[in-house]
């Protein structure tokens, strides 16, 4: 299918010069407009691709017109035309929501590229909508066009009509709270409750009260009779978050639930039977557990019926311009900003990186970004991030000086400092500045976790 492009500039010639530079080269039909109003016109009238507009119009200018569309197409790809050597404009344009800008008079060959690139991403941000709708996923769910995420889809689709229980497996951060919303959204349970428990968060003594409930007079402070939250998600589903770090005495407990469909409040003598959807997660090895005598062989088959395995985003680049431009949208609404776009060099940027933390870690940065940027444009000093890209083999540049033409002392300091900041950032960002989780991440004491903190100077607060 043919990219639809509209070239909005005043001169007749700049525009007629365009498309006949454009269609022969790539696969398009190029609409003409003279003015801004004119091409709101035509914008009113039929959908396009890509805009392409001159910064310098009589009347309503390319900046106004660059607003207007922004307000009224936010996904809308637009690339502007700016005189050649007027590089404020031009980054004036990228911080307003432009895509990318050419400087007249263009080289065929620059700008041929420039709008490819510019259509690639128009051809994403429409590949993912279609996808999403496709999946009947909402797009405040899970976003990725990928191979791997599209392999989730399938999954999801597959497993939401059942009843069967899930085990959803994966990093920290790779979205499996949204997969289990996104399983009870399809599913003939729909409209009943989706009881999500975090069960790391809850000490064992208490979960159980708080799963299966209890009787009055069951242990001292049981002061009257409460329901469990298997009987507040009766009839709909519930979500056991981090499963892997539950005791195996609960375990044995959950075990019968599944088996049986019936709990037995604390304190008493009969048993309750539950109509209730499992979907469990884990950032654990649980093979590893059963081996290590710390989880019930005969629970992980019951769980693992049938499983979902999230990719890290590390897997999933490809998803990273859409899932980032989706998560700086939603922050911006929900933090009363206005909206802002994300730079090239930051997307670049976003793209080099690890994500030890996944989607989780990437959304934390573009929240400082947000709160960071000045403008309407998050730039890299606007990001605690770096280009790691540029490191190699440890003996990289920091502060404009080769680690290996400094004193031992000095360059093991600057590369502990690095290495340290890099990682408990990464961890404390995952766990939203939450040391003691963080700590747990790091498997060590949280006492010990303090003092690096302290010693490298790495503020928590930066990471809520």
């Amino acid at each position: 299918m043919k990219a639809n492009i509209l070239v909005v500039d005043d001169e007749k010639d700049m525009t007629r010069l365009l498309q006949r530079t454009l269609e022969p080269e790539i696969n398009c039909r190029v609409s003409m407009a003279f003015s801004a109003k004119m091409a709101i016109s035509i914008l009113e009238q039929e959908a396009f691709d890509l805009v392409i507009c001159d910064i310098r119009m009589p009347g309503m200018d390319g900046f106004e017109l660059l607003k207007y569309i922004k307000t009224n197409y936010p996904d809308l790809t637009v690339v502007m035309l700016t005189a050649f050597g007027n590089i404020e404009s031009a980054v004036k344009a990228i911080k307003k929501g432009a895509y990318d800008f050419i400087s007249k008079p263009f080289e065929q060959d620059e700008i041929i590229f420039k709008i490819q690139k510019a259509l690639e991403r128009s051809l994403l941000l429409k590949e993912n909508k279609r996808l999403l709708k496709e999946k009947e996923i909402s797009p405040s769910q899970l976003i990725g066009k990928s191979d791997p995420m599209q392999r989730v889809y399938d999954k999801i689709n597959l497993v939401a009509s059942s009843d069967v229980t899930v085990l959803i497996t994966g990093e920290s951060g790779t979205g499996k709270d949204l997969t289990a919303r996104s399983i009870h959204a399809l599913s003939p349970r729909k409209n009943q409750s989706f009881i999500p428990v975090s069960c790391p968060t809850i000490p064992e003594n208490i979960l159980e009260s708080e799963l299966f409930g209890y009787k009055k007079g069951a242990f001292t402070n049981a002061t009257r009779d409460k329901d469990g939250l298997f009987q507040e998600a009766d009839k709909g589903t519930i979500f056991l978050d981090e499963i892997g770090d539950i005791g195996t005495s609960i375990q044995t407990k959950l075990l019968r639930v599944l088996q049986e469909k019936e709990i037995k409040p604390l304190g008493d003598t009969k048993v309750i039977k539950v109509n209730v959807r499992i979907i469990a997660s884990t950032n654990r090895n649980l093979k590893q557990k059963i081996a290590n005598h710390e989880f019930r062989e005969d629970f992980f088959y019951r769980l693992n019926v049938l499983p979902i395995e999230l990719p890290p985003l590390r897997d999933r680049i490809i998803d990273i311009p859409i899932l980032a431009e989706h998560l700086v949208a939603k922050h911006c609404k929900k933090l009363k900003k206005e909206p802002k776009t994300i730079s090239r060099e930051v997307m670049d940027l976003l793209m080099k990186q690890p994500w030890p933390g996944n989607v989780r870690e990437l959304e934390n940065i573009l929240v400082q970004g947000i709160l960071y940027s000045k403008e309407n444009s998050i730039e890299l000093s606007d990001i605690p991030l770096k280009d790691v890209s540029k490191k190699g083999n440890g003996f990289g540049r920091i502060d404009g000086k080769g680690i290996a033409d400094l004193p031992y002392k000095e360059a093991k300091e600057k590369i502990l400092h690095e290495f340290n900041h890099d990682y408990i950032g990464a961890r404390l960002s995952v766990c939203s500045g939450n040391i003691t989780r963080a700590a747990k991440q790091c498997h060590m004491d949280r006492q010990a976790l303090q003092q690096i903190i302290k010693r490298f100077n790495i503020d928590p607060d930066n990471f809520r």
